[in-house]
């Protein structure tokens, strides 16, 4: 994703330019591969004040909007049934006594989603959200152990303003059900679109310190993301100042600190380049918030700390690359005064380095802290 454009000024910039849901899954393809200079990666993009944006392009950007979801999927591995699989997920088999589904509101590769309602208790007559896996559509045993991770992972994000509500999750003989909050908002995607694609700095900070605060939540939890997009955030309600939600963790998964990940997945258009040589971390994460095509677009009506803010995030160095946490902390973010920054988990890396550092690299560091403690 990205960012947009100047200070507030009657121009707005361009935030956003919707792509086709081009979704890897573990491609099996040459190591160094780096998608084509010419695809468009823009998620929050930058711009020149808009200017330059005219009819013809806003078709282009609509075209590409409608390209349906997972249309151009690359997906390993045959649809074919395969016997013997165990599909018994210990979830709760209630979910008709409980819920009333209602119409589809999303279909992609491997389910749907729709809505529902509670049927009794406190709770009833309230709408939520369902996203209905069928069990015949996992084929393989990474298949069924994708979707414990997927919901593991809700389980263990709870908490966070920019989460999406997990309830619980169900399973029949046919499907798994896992219930949600509903947001009934619409995407990030589609809110970008309904303003021309045009955002002022200030609005692009606005998105952009909901979506670092919850992604430096999920990195302190462990937890990847690895599908990172406008599509795969919604708004909470169709009021302009509504709360943003971080959904589909159907591609996330755990890792330590130091681990790295091999596995090719992801949307194309804003994968990081780690990710195709098959290591990588959270680190990942951070480039998909910011829009790749900044690296080579002129962009002259942003402000000097925005460019450098965006410059940071897409550092093709993965080790140099701002964390969630440290992004909160630039100066172009840290000059709204509704930033939070939450704790690091660079904190945890360098915590985790101490800990197996040799005595005496212990002792040398313990001076070194009492020295330059501003007690002294």
């Amino acid at each position: 994703m990205g960012l947009c454009n100047s200070k507030p000024s009657p121009n707005p910039c361009t935030l956003a330019s919707p792509v086709p849901d081009t979704r890897i899954a573990d491609v099996r393809a040459n190591d160094n591969s780096i998608p084509p200079k010419d695809v468009p990666k823009s998620d929050l993009a930058a711009g020149n004040g808009g200017e330059n944006h005219n009819e013809e392009e806003k078709e282009k950007l609509e075209r590409m909007r409608n390209v349906k979801p997972n249309e151009a999927a690359i997906l390993e591995g045959s649809e074919a049934e395969v016997t013997g699989l165990d599909k018994s997920f210990g979830f709760s088999k209630h979910f008709g006594s409980k819920y009333e589904l209602g119409d589809e509101v999303g279909r992609g590769h491997f389910g749907y989603t729709c809505q529902a309602k509670f049927k009794k208790g406190d709770l009833k007559g309230q709408q939520v959200a369902v996203k209905v896996i069928p069990k015949v559509k996992m084929t393989t045993a990474i298949a069924i152990e994708d979707v414990r991770r997927e919901v593991k992972i809700l389980r263990a994000l709870t908490g966070h303003n920019n989460l999406v509500q997990f309830y619980d999750a169900y399973e029949d003989h046919d499907n798994v059900y896992i219930v949600m909050e509903l947001c009934e908002g619409g995407e990030l995607l589609d809110r970008i679109l309904s303003r021309g694609g045009k955002y002022t700095e200030d609005d692009a900070k606005a998105v952009l310190i909901q979506i670092l605060n919850v992604v430096a939540f999920c990195h302190l939890q462990g937890v990847v993301h690895r599908d990172l997009k406008p599509e795969n955030f919604l708004f909470t309600s169709k009021d302009e100042n509504s709360l943003l939600k971080a959904i589909d963790f159907g591609l996330s998964d755990f890792v330590r600190p130091d681990e790295r990940l091999n596995d090719i997945v992801g949307s194309a258009y804003y994968v990081a380049p780690e990710v195709l040589h098959r290591s990588y971390g959270i680190e990942a994460d951070v480039w998909s918030i910011a829009d790749p095509s900044f690296d080579e677009v002129p962009w002259p009506s942003l402000s000097f700390e925005a460019k450098d803010f965006v410059k940071r995030l897409l550092n093709k160095d993965q080790r140099k690359r701002l964390t969630a946490a440290q992004a909160l902390c630039h100066p172009w973010i840290r000059s709204s005064n509704e930033v939070k920054v939450p704790l690091d988990i660079l904190i945890f890396k360098l915590m985790k380095a101490y800990m197996r550092s040799s005595s005496l690299r212990k002792a040398a560091l313990r001076v070194c802290i009492r020295c330059c403690s501003p007690m002294r």
